[in-house]
């Protein structure tokens, strides 16, 4: 018999969208790899919800979002202006997936909330949104050990990239001395599109154009996005009980186009680079900043879609992984990943995607 997983979504937009597309087009190969009915039974927008026990229709639920419509107007089963934490409180359900937007300056929310609920309900928790676990990483750990249930966020650092479950699970048992990472992907975008000769009110306006930057681009360009991913890392994979304010923060907005340019043609990248150093004592210095890497770096051969990380440890010495992104699709796919990583056995069969 397949166990069923009934997920709760939270947030529709660009990910969450694409994740449901995932769930549509891979449900049936992972119920015959893994023996999982991944069932859609709740989602929400910031317009409504809509819930069946008895499972929605991804595909209709993707095509819903993709004509630019609210899931509250899902056939029989939407509910308009309901809160999402509504949702995540009442529905019968084995797991919340948490995509919705990030909101630091607004406490994380509706996403903390939500994952504060699922968890305090006993349902285990994915999720792609970075601002809980910033604000809230030690209380939402305990919880969920409390709980006995599991939170996942591989997807919260890095898109796609496992950079997470490479430091956290794969690199256990050694010293970390050193990790630099270029998580942020609209920073690399903009300046590769400097070095190629756009002026700075051109790339902004690109990059408003293309989707790639946020009305306010404070958020990638002052390196507030890099420094919550530092913050992930740093308690995640190093223990360290690091927040925003606790990492030294420089942006992009000082670099004029003619250094960009003059920098690639001496063979060097300019990355906005999140860096975790050890010191002597055994804690770490934390920063963001813009740093000129050669192209041997394997950070510095990064393309304009290009993210990556490295860890410099003790017993496996220097280990680096790269993505190369050009769609939100590798960032949905990462709740998929977690929900496998939970209930698909290390020793199970058929650990790879399923094909």
């Amino acid at each position: 018999m397949d166990r069923p997983v009934r997920i709760v979504l939270v947030g529709l937009g660009n990910l969450g969208r694409r994740f449901v597309g995932i769930l549509a087009e891979r449900g049936d190969a992972v119920r015959r790899r893994f023996g999982l009915d991944l069932r859609l039974v709740g989602a929400a927008d910031s317009r409504g919800t809509a819930y069946d026990p008895r499972g929605l229709d991804a595909r209709l639920v993707e095509r819903t979002k993709r004509d630019g419509l609210s899931i509250s107007g899902y056939p029989s089963a939407g509910v308009p202006d309901r809160p999402a934490l509504d949702l995540v409180r009442e529905a019968e359900a084995d797991l919340l997936c948490e995509a919705s937007p990030v909101n630091l300056r607004k406490g994380g929310e509706p996403g903390l909330s939500c994952v504060r609920a699922a968890l305090a309900r006993g349902l285990h928790v994915v999720t792609s949104n970075k601002g809980p676990i910033v604000l809230a990483y030690a209380e939402l750990t305990a919880l969920a050990q409390k709980k006995r249930v599991s939170l996942r966020f591989d997807g919260t650092v890095a898109g796609g990239l496992p950079a997470l479950y490479l430091g956290m699970r794969d690199l256990r048992g050694a010293v970390i001395s050193r990790i630099e990472a270029v998580p942020n992907l609209s920073t690399g975008l903009f300046l590769d599109r400097l070095a190629a000769g756009t002026s700075w009110d051109e790339a902004l306006a690109l990059g408003h154009a293309e989707g790639q930057l946020e009305e306010d681009p404070a958020w990638d360009l002052e390196g507030w996005d890099a420094a919550a991913k530092l913050a992930i890392l740093a308690n995640a994979v190093l223990g360290v009980p690091a927040r925003l304010e606790d990492i030294a923060r420089t942006g992009i907005g000082g670099i004029s186009p003619s250094d960009v340019r003059k920098e690639a043609r001496r063979g060097r990248t300019i990355r906005l680079l999140a860096l975790a150093d050890r010191k002597e004592e055994g804690t770490y210095a934390l920063s963001v900043a813009p740093c000129a890497l050669p192209r041997d770096h394997p950070l510095g051969r990064l393309g304009p879609h290009g993210m990556g990380i490295v860890y410099w440890t003790d017993l496996f010495g220097r280990i680096a992984a790269t993505i190369e992104e050009s769609d939100p699709l590798p960032s949905a796919a990462t709740l998929l990943r977690d929900i496998l990583d939970i209930y698909v056995a290390a020793d199970g069969p058929g650990r790879a995607s399923p094909d």
